[in-house]
């Protein structure tokens, strides 16, 4: 009797939630921060106040987002339901920038969570490799030829990050003298190993809202 009934819990429909994970007036909000901002500092040791919120600002991002696996892990919600919350987060992320200084601070963030968004996906529809290391050195090979596959490796990696994987310290250079945007995916990819060991316990309960 005790499997039937663990078989039929297993087969209902996961509960609704009704948690706010991104919107455009969180968008907005850290547009007009960041625009406010000094990003130019006092010459001191410390970084300008500008620079630590830009970093906020993309990490708030990232947990927005790997909330939203979180809870397709837990099973609250079918794989449709948590693609569909995370394309609606990333129309609002990539939205133009209206002409101005936020087009150079806000662009780079923008081109780095494309990865975010990929691995998602990935990681969700279950296809992608596990041998880091050897996508790593993949990545690297297609990023200097400018090939359009690069994105789909890192994304591949970003998958294996969720998925507990160990990434990517040891392959980000401080010395590359002109990295590539692969270089930059893997920096957001160990951010992604970050958030994703800080959301370890994170649920929500049916009806909570953000």
């Amino acid at each position: 009797m005790a499997r039937k009934a663990g078989r039929k819990a297993a087969e209902e429909p996961p509960l609704k939630l009704f948690y706010i994970f991104y919107n455009e007036e969180r968008w907005n909000n850290w547009l007009r921060t960041l625009a406010e901002a000094d990003f130019e500092g006092d010459g001191g040791d410390d970084l300008p106040e500008g620079i630590t919120m830009l970093y906020a600002f993309s990490e708030d991002i990232t947990l927005s987002v790997l909330k939203i696996v979180k809870l397709w892990q837990n099973g609250r919600f079918q794989a449709d339901e948590a693609l569909e919350k995370i394309n609606n987060v990333e129309a609002i992320v990539l939205s133009e920038i209206p002409d101005g200084p936020l087009v150079e601070l806000v662009g780079p963030v923008q081109e780095s969570v494309l990865v975010l968004f990929a691995a998602c996906r990935r990681f969700i529809a279950g296809d992608y490799d596990k041998d880091v290391k050897a996508l790593v050195k993949r990545g690297r090979a297609l990023a200097e030829q400018g090939s359009d596959e690069t994105l789909e490796v890192a994304a591949e990696i970003g998958a294996a990050v969720i998925g507990g994987a160990a990434c990517c310290a040891r392959y980000v250079k401080d010395d590359i003298e002109d990295p590539t945007l692969f270089d930059d995916w893997l920096v957001q990819i160990e951010t992604m190993g970050e958030a994703m060991k800080s959301l370890k316990n994170f649920d929500e309960e049916p009806g909570e809202a953000s």
